[in-house]
């Protein structure tokens, strides 16, 4: 008899567990998932000179409010490297830029026609020179003139976003670019941090 109501206890006791669980709680809550590419370009300065920067970047996007994604960027124009700096004083050099990491963005009311996003690029930086013109197709490269020069990169930033059509958004902004660790030939961290100004175009599923 005793068996029989101890069993009934348990039985009883596990229903009763069993009715009152909760869903088991995480950091980050399940939801709408889609993901989105986006391609921009930047006007900022790299020495005081003028940079025409391209970028791209994507990745996985949650609950209509982050992006947790890659991108890399890199310069587009001629930026002459002083006489002083050059690695080959007899050739006219030019300075390589590009950056590649991390790329998170936070969006605020993204169902809103216009709204805001946070932005923040983390990664490896790059520089070099190069000879950008030359007419002789059989160029002899030197690796020790393309001066290797790595660091850290962390550029934060801010968009106002337009909802064009539910696949895609234009997001001017602007953006700080910060270097740590540059020990290139003329370019010291505080040649390469500067103000960002960026236009950009999303695609995919918001």
């Amino acid at each position: 008899m005793n068996k029989k109501l101890i069993l009934t206890l348990l039985i009883l006791l596990t229903a009763k567990i069993y009715s009152t669980a909760q869903e088991i709680q995480t950091l980050f809550k399940t939801g709408r998932s889609g993901g989105y590419g986006a391609i921009s370009n930047k006007f900022t300065t790299i020495r005081g000179d003028y940079a025409n920067m391209v970028e791209v970047y994507g990745g996985w996007y949650t609950n209509s409010k982050f992006l947790l994604g890659l991108g890399g960027a890199a310069v587009t124009n001629n930026i002459p490297v002083p006489l002083e700096h050059s690695t080959v004083p007899t050739s006219d050099m030019s300075y390589i830029y590009s950056q590649f990491g991390l790329v998170t963005e936070y969006v605020v009311g993204s169902n809103n026609v216009m709204h805001v996003v946070f932005h923040l690029f983390s990664g490896a930086g790059f520089t070099g020179q190069y000879e950008r013109y030359h007419g002789d197709d059989d160029y002899d490269f030197d690796r020790s003139d393309l001066d290797e020069n790595w660091f850290f990169v962390a550029e934060p930033g801010v968009q106002v976003e337009l909802n064009i059509f539910k696949w895609m958004r234009f997001s001017p902004g602007v953006s700080y670019r910060a270097t740590v660790g540059s020990d290139g030939r003329g370019l010291t961290d505080r040649d390469l941090s500067d103000v960002s100004y960026n236009v950009t175009l999303k695609f995919g599923k918001f």
